[in-house]
């Protein structure tokens, strides 16, 4: 099967390829965000039946990489036809400098933008049909805190459906480690190829179904690493890896 084939990587893996994709393979970090966020909205249409007139999204954000690709896909599920609310858990000067082309982008759109701890008691959850987390991602090394823990909390109240963005906000991708807030995605859209933490066991609860989105990894940069890797991604650029029912003894792949 093409899914015993594909390697699981680690947190630092991960690491190289997003240096080897910018300085020896020109595929820059916006061009690699914009992969990973119109995955992410294609995914949140499909998982909303295909019909985003009048749904209601919650994009949750954090300031870094993993935030841009959330602002990513509420731009397009805005442009789409959702009613998009954004919630920014960290303050809008720490925003990185290609992250935060994104949010000034957002900003000319009919797209709420709300910042945690300020105007986020406006949001009105319990008319979302879909919460995106895209808070914190795979550089993750202590345990979320302040505004964006108590926002992990929220989300994990919530009854609609939870995508997380490469990882649940609150999981170390490395080894799976469990800090004390985490949020609890029915699905997850991690980007190129299965991170070792993502399927740990105990993870499993906390990760949902597993996607793998492409982000337009040459498969040479792959072989450069000493990886072979199938292309995952010829018929789809969303695959389906794990399903939640068959953690952790099966796998699947679509």
């Amino acid at each position: 099967m093409l899914h015993d084939a594909i390697p699981v990587i680690s947190t630092e893996q991960m690491i190289e390829v997003d240096r080897l994709m910018i300085e020896s393979y020109g595929i820059s970090l916006l061009q690699m965000m914009e992969n990973a966020g119109r995955n992410l909205a294609i995914l949140a249409k499909r998982q909303l039946g295909m019909i985003l007139d009048k749904s209601n999204i919650c994009v949750v954000v954090g300031s870094g990489n993993n935030g841009g690709g959330g602002l990513v896909a509420a731009r397009h599920l805005s442009n789409w036809g959702a009613n998009v609310t954004v919630l920014i858990v960290t303050p809008e000067k720490k925003f990185k400098d290609i992250p935060r082309k994104q949010y000034e982008t957002i900003c000319h759109l009919p797209i709420s933008v709300v910042f945690a701890g300020k105007n986020s008691q406006h949001i009105d959850w319990d008319k979302c049909n879909l919460i995106i987390d895209a808070i914190l991602g795979y550089g993750l090394n202590r345990k979320p805190h302040g505004l964006i823990a108590e926002t992990i909390e929220k989300i994990n109240c919530m009854i609609c459906p939870v995508i997380s963005l490469d990882t649940p906000s609150g999981l170390d991708t490395n080894k799976g480690y469990i800090f004390d807030s985490v949020v609890r995605a029915n699905s997850t859209l991690t980007l190129a190829l299965p991170k070792e933490g993502l399927l740990n066991k105990a993870a499993s609860d906390f990760v949902g179904d597993l996607y793998l989105a492409d982000i337009s990894v040459p498969s040479i940069l792959y072989s450069q690493l000493g990886l072979e890797v199938p292309p995952i991604f010829s018929q789809d650029t969303i695959v389906l890896f794990k399903v939640k029912k068959t953690w952790p003894s099966e796998s699947i792949l679509l």
